[in-house]
């Protein structure tokens, strides 16, 4: 428990102080962001600091921080570690300047961002990179509130007829402005969401003995010796750093009043849901007890597990708070998802979104896509498994490449050398994650461990190299117009 404990005060004390170190190398002022300068009464328009961030998290925190946390326990406390180091310094600074960079640039797509830092060749390939992500995120958002409400309702109302229910109210909530569903309903799930973890880790800590947390360890408790390097850190993406947040701060940067609140709605929420995160792995292995129970209650579903926790920990109406947050969470970061699919693909086609109908032209062939994909996950056994996995290693290459972008636009400035390694570190160690994974993995080459190691350690570090001699030419480029100027 102790544990525990301290990992909830490091990233307490990481937005306090390794946030202000962000803020202060970013430097936000004064300038109008989109919301006051575009204004457009669809996507880009003002929303109060507190509204949102409160939208943000749920965008962010849907079934990722839960099930991801939940496989990810299974490799042991070590999780933890991995949590807190990776929220603090890199997914919270992916989000803060994903989030920051897009309200310079209008509140332009990570898509297009790549192509203002990246070259065009990347912003093509992010363009269907982020599709094709938010397509399968909003799917494994669509099958996973589906199957639990399945298990809580009437047999007629099945997996099948809730995801109906959700891929219509997701057509609703990409199609309309964003402040007037969204920004409604968002402040109530919110409150539900926070609440619901405060509930599950207030039942377990303070079980009369029942549940016991384990203390950290940097042991791999994996019953099957899964390396922990590079499967758990593509496993708990959501909750440490995740590339899907690179789609969902730039809608957000639509609607920020001012730069200055960038720390408390980006970096903020990420460290809100790495708590979730924690709260869930810690759950998990506390319930069941050990990491071979709990991966043994895992191959009957996330979903089955969220469920067997909130009511034995909370009992029945703790359970149904806990549930309903389970399922309000993943349908409010799916429906974000093909909104900000609807955005990134409006922008590739030059089709303003101030029209119905052309919003209708993009939103209706995304969730038919959607509905494809959902009943492939429901009526194939491992369907859910299937999506998830290229789902996770889609997300963190999407957090690489936003983190370089990041770089890109540091060494862009000019500025202090040492500003960009902000971003320059995270993005050299998300690259040998997501080539060692895509290496090793089942649905990738199938190569053995070491190899793949070598390999993405290899490309992590050419990458780094490339930035530094960019960064040293940039920086020589810089002292020869300030000797010009002078």
């Amino acid at each position: 428990m102790l544990s525990l404990l301290i990992s909830f005060g490091v990233l307490i004390v990481g937005y306090a102080v390794y946030g202000r170190v962000v803020e202060k190398v970013f430097s936000p002022d004064d300038r109008q962001t989109p919301a006051v300068a575009i204004h457009d009464g669809v996507d880009c328009v003002p929303l109060k600091t507190g509204r949102a961030f409160l939208i943000q998290l749920l965008n962010i925190a849907g079934t990722g921080p839960i099930f991801g946390a939940l496989m990810g326990a299974v490799f042991g406390p070590v999780v933890f570690l991995w949590i807190v180091a990776g929220s603090i310094l890199g997914g919270a600074v992916h989000d803060y300047m994903a989030g920051m960079i897009s309200s310079r640039h209008g509140g332009a797509s990570i898509a297009e961002l790549s192509g203002v830092y990246l070259g065009k060749g990347t912003m093509w390939l992010m363009r269907a990179f982020s599709v094709i992500l938010l397509v399968l995120c909003g799917t494994v958002f669509v099958t996973s509130p589906a199957a639990l409400l399945d298990r809580l309702t009437p047999g007629w109302m099945n997996g099948t007829f809730w995801a109906v229910v959700i891929l219509i109210y997701y057509l609703a909530a990409t199609l309309l402005p964003i402040d007037k569903l969204i920004s409604k309903l968002y402040p109530v799930f919110g409150v539900l969401l926070i609440g619901m973890a405060a509930a599950v880790i207030g039942g377990v800590l303070f079980s009369g003995g029942r549940f016991t947390i384990p203390e950290f360890s940097l042991r791999n408790l994996h019953p099957k010796g899964t390396p922990v390097w590079p499967y758990m850190f593509i496993t708990v993406a959501c909750g440490a750093i995740s590339g899907f947040h690179a789609t969902q701060s730039p809608m957000i940067a639509k609607c920020i009043e001012s730069e200055r609140v960038g720390r408390k709605v980006f970096y903020g929420a990420m460290i809100s849901e790495a708590v979730i995160a924690l709260v869930w792995a810690a759950a998990g292995v506390a319930f069941y007890g050990t990491t071979q129970l709990l991966s043994d209650a895992l191959k009957n579903g996330a979903s089955n597990v969220v469920y067997e926790i909130s009511t034995g920990v909370l009992g029945v109406f703790g359970g149904i708070l806990a549930v309903a947050g389970v399922v309000i969470c993943p349908i409010t970061s799916g429906d974000t998802a093909f909104r900000s699919a609807r955005l990134i693909l409006a922008e590739t086609l030059g089709l303003d979104q101030k029209s119905i109908k052309n919003r209708l032209l993009i939103t209706v062939p995304l969730l038919l896509v959607g509905g494809l994909l959902t009943w492939f996950a429901i009526v194939n056994d491992n369907g859910f498994q299937i999506v998830w996995r290229y789902f996770s290693w889609s997300n963190q290459t999407l957090a690489m490449i936003a983190l370089w972008v990041a770089t890109a636009y540091f060494v862009r400035r000019g500025r202090r050398p040492w500003d960009s390694l902000l971003t320059a570190l995270p993005a050299a160690f998300m690259s040998a994650v997501s080539v060692t994974y895509i290496m090793t993995a089942s649905e990738g080459f199938r190569l053995g461990i070491r190899l793949s190691c070598i390999l993405g350690a290899a490309v992590a570090l050419g990458l780094f190299v490339l930035y530094l001699v960019l960064m040293r030419r940039a920086g020589g480029s810089a002292h020869q117009r300030n000797d010009t100027l002078s």
